[in-house]
């Protein structure tokens, strides 16, 4: 398996394209389409929030009953979320607007939103968007870059990832590019990913491998503890690779699992990273739990702890909440034997041990706490499960951000 360069263009039979379509931002692009050049089986997982936008609703009932997407199409800046029936009837437009340019069923043509809630699309506006997009439509690295552009709203960053990889005797590809940066909290997150493959592959086997991976890449993450109405991962396979079919759990099907894997973790941390107003990765690895579920509760609570957060972005050693955030997880365990280490491509430094702060350099620990990613290891000494959460430090400007984000 190799990482190789691009995005949900990287997959052969995939296009997209871009465009400023003035949705709500007048600087930037904001709209973007993904196409697969023939039918491919489509999966997706979707916010736990109860509250879902317009665009969720639309493609759980397409990803649960049609068994071929084509089209996705994307827009930044409005959510789409709490729009009512109108709301509902702009996601139809949406696709009704795809079936009469490129001839694709409308129930093949998925949507997707980020922004604020509460507003209404501008319908002529996206119309267009579309409209000037088609044409656009190329399956070169860089539109899938100026797509992954498009769909950034607070983000600071594009985000994309892409593996080669070999099932059936046979070359294939797995690209991706995901938007997300506040509103992020497991079980998904303000967050948007679209995954494309060029792997032929049963729908069944397509939406299990999708959600088994989910629950330890993008529900391992958190930025400020909030679930969004409008999470969506979108995965659309194409079968371009004209591999053999993957209608079983053999070894093609653990090397695709594995290729998801890579992708999804490379977002997702990417995601954390990019948080708002953050200035570092805060990743939490427990080790040694009794179970894997009580290893995902521990390094949940840590990520997840604004004391802590906020003690990363001050580069401040203060394990105490630390402990205090695994004592509140729920999980019960002797605090007597677990072990505190801070680490990064710094260094590694012991903190804590049998119950009580060991002698250890404060100016060293600020020192490995000032890298852009940092990592708290845990060791829990009762067990052999293990999991890993990814975060992001705490800063001013993250209530800067979110005092005006309607403005």
């Amino acid at each position: 398996m190799n990482r190789i360069e691009g995005g949900v263009t990287a997959a052969r039979g995939f296009r997209a394209a871009s465009c400023a379509a003035g949705i709500k931002y007048k600087d930037r692009k904001d709209m973007a389409m993904i196409l697969s050049d023939v039918p491919a089986v489509c999966a997706g997982t979707f916010t736990t929030n109860v509250v879902k936008a317009a665009p969720v609703k639309w493609d759980q009932k397409i990803v649960q009953e049609q068994e071929h997407a084509r089209a996705v199409v994307i827009n930044a800046g409005i959510a789409n979320a709490c729009t009512g029936a109108e709301g509902m009837a702009y996601c139809e437009k949406t696709a009704e607007c795809v079936e009469e340019l490129l001839g694709i069923p409308r129930e093949q043509v998925l949507v997707a939103s980020t922004g604020v809630i509460g507003m209404q699309l501008p319908m002529e506006r996206l119309s267009a968007g579309v409209a000037r997009m088609v044409p656009a439509l190329s399956p070169e690295l860089g539109s899938g870059h100026e797509a992954a552009l498009a769909i950034m709203t607070t983000d600071t960053k594009e985000k994309e990832a892409a593996v080669s990889f070999t099932v059936g005797g046979v070359t294939a590809t797995l690209g991706g590019m995901c938007k997300g940066s506040g509103m992020i909290h497991p079980n998904m997150c303000t967050m948007l990913a679209f995954l494309t493959t060029d792997v032929a592959i049963s729908k069944e086997l397509l939406a299990e491998a999708l959600r088994e991976d989910i629950a330890d890449t993008y529900n391992m993450i958190s930025v400020d503890g909030d679930t969004s109405t409008n999470d969506t991962v979108l995965l659309l396979a194409n079968g371009e690779a004209q591999n053999p079919v993957i209608t079983e759990k053999n070894e093609d099907y653990a090397a695709f699992v594995k290729a998801l894997r890579l992708v999804n973790e490379t977002l997702a941390k990417k995601m954390a990273g990019d948080g708002e107003g953050a200035t570092a990765l805060f990743e939490t690895q427990v080790i040694h739990a009794d179970t894997v579920a009580n290893a995902k509760t521990l390094a949940k609570s840590v990520i997840t702890s604004s004391l802590t957060k906020a003690a990363i972005y001050g580069h401040d050693a203060n394990w105490g909440r630390i402990l205090c955030a695994l004592g509140y997880s729920g999980v019960i365990f002797d605090p007597e034997r677990i072990e505190l280490y801070f680490q990064s491509r710094s260094g590694q430094i012991l903190i804590y041990r049998d119950g009580m702060a060991v002698d250890y350099s404060e100016e060293e620990a600020s020192r490995i706490l000032a890298d852009p990613e940092v990592t708290v290891l845990v060791d829990m000494k009762c067990g052999e499960a293990s999991a890993t959460a990814w975060g992001c430090d705490l800063t001013y400007d993250y209530v800067k951000i979110n005092a005006d984000y309607r403005s």
